[in-house]
């Protein structure tokens, strides 16, 4: 009976992680309207700020999920941005190395290495911290789920999507997800 009531309050929690990632995704590509708004910043920095949603995510994911500290949780969410910005940053790169083929084989293996890079700096990343797991196979899965999901980039470039997404909302939510699952209490 203790064993399903656990599982009943493990898969609410997960759903709510889920449920996060979709609100966080959504917000994401709003938000570089707003940044440019405010001071000017380098490009750096402000794409870093985009992936603020998503961070405070995984602050509360990593606070509840581990025994990790205040401290742990918030360098989790640092390198959630630097994540996001090295994930970007491969993204562009592998579409400017694929400039002879159609536009949407570029942006799926742009996605794919996009997703990989992000996933696999968060992972290492969060690794690292006083409460995560050590060894590769708890992260595997936040790994291979984070690559396949970037592949949700060509389905954003063929629908010609700008303001709205389903790479973002549909990433975060399963990376977030899988980073939940990978820091079991």
């Amino acid at each position: 009976m203790t064993d399903a009531i656990t599982a009943e309050a493990t898969r609410n929690e997960f759903l709510k992680v889920a449920i996060g990632g979709l609100v966080s995704g959504v917000l994401t590509p709003l938000l570089p309207d707003v940044i440019d708004l405010l001071a000017p910043a380098p490009a750096t920095l402000r794409l870093a700020l985009v992936a603020v949603p998503f961070a405070v995510l995984v602050f509360v994911v990593v606070r509840r999920r581990s025994a990790n500290p205040v401290w742990a949780a918030l360098a989790a969410s640092l390198v959630t941005m630097i994540a996001f910005v090295a994930a970007v940053n491969a993204a562009v790169y592998i579409d400017g190395q694929m400039a002879g083929a159609a536009k949407t084989m570029r942006s799926l293996f742009a996605g794919l290495a996009g997703g990989l890079v992000g996933s696999g700096l968060m992972a290492l990343g969060i690794s690292l911290l006083p409460a995560g797991p050590r060894k590769a196979a708890p992260w595997m899965p936040m790994l291979v789920t984070g690559t396949i999901a970037g592949s949700l980039l060509a389905l954003d470039t063929s629908l010609g999507l700008d303001r709205t997404s389903f790479l973002y909302p549909f990433w975060q939510a399963a990376v977030a997800v899988r980073l939940a699952m990978a820091l079991k209490p």
